[in-house]
C-alpha cells in the first residue's frame, strides 16, 4: 500500500494540467563541450595505444557505429580475457548521475580512468599511457596545443570525458512526440508509453535519460539470482545489496543483450523479466508489445560526435 501511494504521488507530480506525464523530457540538441577536446577525445578513445598490448580500445566495448555498446553479454579486454558485466552504451552518459552499473564513479572523467587500469580491459596504468603517449609526436603536438601542461594523466580522461559528454542523441522520434509532433511515433507505440507509466516503469526509468539517475534493487518482489551484488561490492552495506544504477532506455533496441549480467537477449524479454522482478507483475503479450514499440522509438540517429 505504501509503495503503491508514494508511486501514485510521484507520477502525480509529473503530470501536467492537461493530464500529459512530463517525468520524460527530450534530450537536448546541443551541449556544451569544448570542440579541440572532443576531437582529442575521440582520437584516445579510438586508439588501442591506452592499452597495455596496444590491442583493446574504448571503441572495442562501446561501438560507436552501433548502439554505443558492443553487443555482447560480457566484453573482452586485453589477453581474450572476458568481463564479469555488461557493457552499458556510452550514449548519453553524461546525463548519468553515476558511472559504471554499481555507481563506483562519480562523473565520466572518473569513468575513464577505470577501464584503462582494470587489469582485465585495458591492462594498463594511466602513468604508463602518459609514457606511451609522450613518445608519440602527434599526441604531443595536440596536447600541447589544447593543455599549458602537455600530456599528463588528468589531462588524457579531461579529453576522453569531453568527448563522451558530446556523444548525445536529440532527436528520436519519442523526443519529436514530447515536443509537440504526436505523428512522430504509432498509436501502438503511444499506448506503450502510456502503459510505460501506468505500470510504473517511469518510476525508475524518467528524466532526460530516462534511466541513469537513480539506484535500484534487482529483484524487488523476488530473487532475481543475481551473482553480482552490485553496490553492496563497493559499501557492504547490507541496504546496498542488488542496488544498480538504473540503466537508461535510450537506444535500447540497439544495446541488446540485457540487464548487468546480459540474462536476456530480445527488448520483449527484458520487458517481461523487469515486469515479473520489478513491478510483481505479469503483463499481458499484447502490453509487452506495446512497451516494446515506445522502446523502439527512443532510437536515435548516431550523434554527430561520433561520425
Amino acid at each position: 500500500m505504501y509503495r503503491a501511494l508514494i508511486f501514485f504521488l510521484f507520477v502525480l507530480s509529473g503530470l501536467t494540467a492537461s493530464g500529459e506525464n512530463r517525468m520524460i523530457s527530450p534530450i537536448p540538441e546541443h551541449v556544451e563541450a569544448d570542440a579541440s577536446k572532443v576531437q582529442l577525445g575521440k582520437k584516445l578513445f579510438l586508439d588501442p595505444i591506452l592499452s597495455a598490448d596496444g590491442t583493446i580500445s574504448c571503441a572495442t566495448c562501446h561501438d560507436l557505429q552501433n548502439g554505443g555498446d558492443d553487443g555482447l553479454q560480457f566484453s573482452f579486454g586485453i589477453k581474450g580475457q572476458l568481463g564479469a558485466v555488461n557493457s552499458p552504451t556510452v550514449y548519453n552518459s553524461g546525463f548519468n548521475f553515476r558511472q559504471f552499473w554499481n555507481g563506483r564513479a562519480k562523473d565520466l572523467k572518473e569513468q575513464a580512468k577505470g577501464p584503462i587500469a582494470n587489469p582485465v580491459e585495458m591492462g594498463h596504468t594511466l602513468q604508463g599511457a602518459v609514457k606511451v603517449l609522450s613518445g608519440n609526436s602527434e599526441y604531443l603536438k595536440n596536447f600541447q596545443e589544447i593543455y599549458p601542461d602537455g600530456i599528463t594523466q588528468e589531462n588524457i580522461v579531461d579529453a576522453i570525458a569531453e568527448f563522451e559528454k558530446a556523444l548525445i542523441t536529440p532527436n528520436a522520434p519519442f523526443d519529436k512526440y514530447l515536443k509537440g509532433d504526436k505523428n512522430a511515433i504509432s498509436k501502438d507505440a503511444e499506448e506503450g508509453y502510456k502503459l510505460f507509466a501506468s505500470k510504473g516503469c517511469i518510476l525508475c526509468h524518467h528524466g532526460v535519460n530516462i534511466g541513469g539517475n537513480i539506484y535500484n534493487k534487482f529483484g524487488i518482489f523476488e530473487d532475481a539470482n543475481s551473482s553480482d551484488q552490485g553496490l553492496y561490492s563497493l559499501t557492504k552495506k547490507e541496504e546496498d545489496r542488488l542496488l544498480f544504477k538504473v540503466p537508461s532506455l535510450r537506444n535500447s533496441a540497439k544495446t541488446s543483450p540485457y540487464m548487468h549480467d546480459g540474462r536476456v537477449a530480445t527488448l520483449k524479454d527484458a520487458v517481461e523479466l523487469m515486469s515479473h522482478y520489478q513491478l510483481g507483475r505479469d503483463m499481458r503479450p499484447e502490453e509487452i508489445d506495446k512497451i516494446t514499440l515506445f522502446l523502439e522509438s527512443l532510437t536515435a540517429p548516431i550523434p554527430e560526435a561520433a561520425k
